[in-house]
């Protein structure tokens, strides 16, 4: 029997399945156990619980060959070859399920002839019933973890938008403030300027002043 797919990012759903898959399994080799010892009306209901629970691993397969297509490339190969082993598995307790069932004599006991496998078609129609009810709930359930998972994947994604708008704020208002310390330097810059043109000009106009007083008096 195989073993469970270890739990790799990307195959969690697809490792839940294959858990759910593995207690359905168990389940029906106990069920296929105990139907050698039963006889008539005893025996026909185990191989009913035992349908129903090879319906409900079909199912499972059927969600676990669907989920793989979701599966991350690297991770194919080693989920298809544990997915086949999931089919065979499957696939002999169908063939034991289906040789238990097939011994009329002990399922019907002394009503058996060949003729006239007596059954109650109302009891068919009722067990029937209950099991296409039955198949609807599980896949209702499967249905509803995977618009869970779903909503958590959306609100995830949301998270991130969020947290990546805040981000691009935090960016544009540190642009903003450097460029108004870029407007405040260039303003520092000019008026450094302006009172160094000034300062040279008091002291070429003092230069001056004392030029003129050495050539008007001779001294300054």
């Amino acid at each position: 029997m195989a073993n469970p797919l270890d739990t790799d990012a990307g195959s969690e759903l697809f490792s839940s399945y294959e858990a759910e898959l593995k207690l359905i399994q168990a389940d029906l080799s106990q069920k296929l156990d105990q139907i050698p010892d039963l006889s008539g009306e005893p025996r026909k209901a185990a191989v009913r619980q035992a349908e129903r629970a090879l319906e409900e691993a079909n199912e499972m397969l059927d969600s676990l060959r669907l989920e793989k297509q979701n599966i991350p490339q690297p991770l194919k190969p080693k989920t298809n070859a544990r997915f086949r082993n999931h089919e065979s598995d499957v696939d002999a307790l169908k063939r034991r399920l289906n040789s238990l069932s097939s011994d009329k004599a002990a399922l019907f006991g002394n009503r058996y002839t060949d003729d006239d496998p007596s059954s109650d078609p109302q009891q068919e129609q009722r067990q029937q019933l209950l099991s296409g009810t039955d198949r609807l709930e599980r896949s209702s359930g499967r249905l509803r973890d995977a618009q869970r998972m779903g909503l958590e994947t959306e609100q995830i994604g949301a998270n991130t938008l969020a947290d990546l708008n805040r981000q691009r704020e935090q960016i544009q208002n540190t642009r903003e403030h450097l460029l108004e310390s870029e407007g405040y330097t260039d303003r520092s810059i000019k008026t450094l300027r302006g009172m160094a043109r000034r300062y040279l000009n008091r002291l070429d106009l003092t230069y001056f002043i004392c030029q003129q007083n050495v050539l008007t008096h001779g001294f300054f």
